[in-house]
Order: C-alpha cells, then sequence, then structure tokens
C-alpha cells in the first residue's frame, strides 16, 4: 500500500507525488522505510466533524492522526501505522500568521501526524513536548537538505 493520499480541498491544487515523496522522507527518518499510511488533505468542515467525533473537541484544529499501532491487534499489520488528516483551511492561515509558506506549514503538520502515529505525544508532559518537538526540528531539517537541488536557483 505504501502511502496513499486523499486530497477533498479540490479548489487547492497540490503536488500530490510532492507530499508523497516528503512523508517518505519522514518514514525514512524514523526508520520506518516500509511504513503504511492514509493522508487526507480537507478542509475545517470535514476536521471539525473529525475532531468532535473522535476526540471530543469542539471546533476545526491543523491535524489529527489516527494510530493503528496501538491496541489488542497492532501486531496483525505492523507496517499499517494509521491516518493523518490535514486541515489546509486551518494550515493556510497559520501560515499566513507564522509568516511561512503553506509548503512550509504542511510539512509540519505532516511531520507532527506522523510523529502522533509513532507514538510521540506532546500533552502528556512537558518531557514528551520537549522530544517531540526536538525530533519534529530534526525531521525538518532533513525534509529541507532532502529537497536541495543545487541546480535551482533559491
Amino acid at each position: 500500500m505504501g502511502i496513499l493520499i486523499t486530497n477533498r480541498k479540490n479548489q487547492k491544487k497540490l503536488a500530490l507525488e510532492k507530499i508523497k515523496k516528503t512523508a517518505q522522507i519522514i518514514l525514512n527518518a524514523l526508520e520506518c522505510p516500509d511504513g503504511e499510511l492514509s493522508l487526507l488533505i480537507t478542509d475545517d468542515l470535514e476536521i471539525e466533524i473529525f475532531n468532535q467525533d473522535y476526540l471530543n473537541r469542539q471546533g476545526p484544529t491543523n491535524v489529527i492522526s489516527f494510530p493503528m499501532q496501538q491496541g489488542d491487534f497492532s501486531e496483525i499489520t505492523p507496517y499499517l501505522l494509521g491516518d493523518v488528516v490535514i486541515s489546509m483551511d486551518t494550515a493556510q492561515r497559520e501560515a499566513e500568521n507564522m509568516n511561512i509558506t503553506i509548503e512550509e506549514r504542511f510539512n509540519e503538520l505532516l511531520v507532527h501526524g506522523i510523529l502522533h502515529l509513532f507514538g510521540y505525544d506532546h500533552e502528556k508532559s512537558v518531557e514528551d513536548n520537549a522530544r517531540m518537538e526536538d525530533k519534529t526540528f530534526e525531521i525538518l531539517d532533513i525534509i529541507k537538505f532532502s529537497s536541495f537541488n543545487p541546480g535551482e536557483q533559491p
């Protein structure tokens, strides 16, 4: 299966192959090159429903992860990591507020979502938050280095 991407935010042209390559870079950095995941790119309306139904939280959010490597039957499909859902509406607003590109913010959210699939959690403790933050920066550096092409002009 590999990396499956569904784009429900059709008014946004997205480079799905580039997103797939970025997700693979993240999996490689996490020493799980054969990991399988699905990515749903959606809007605030849909992610708000997921946030309410699955996390019992109000309003839209930027990213939600649904890990498959937890629970009683996780050993049945050891490479099936889970699902990541990203709201492009929220990502766009956050990118504008942070004065970064939408691609940069999307990559941050993709890393964040995939780290949750690997059990990283920023809400349990300050130490866990620091661990996740450190890993995020490490992987974002790998993504930037991997996408650098010396033949291109900055």
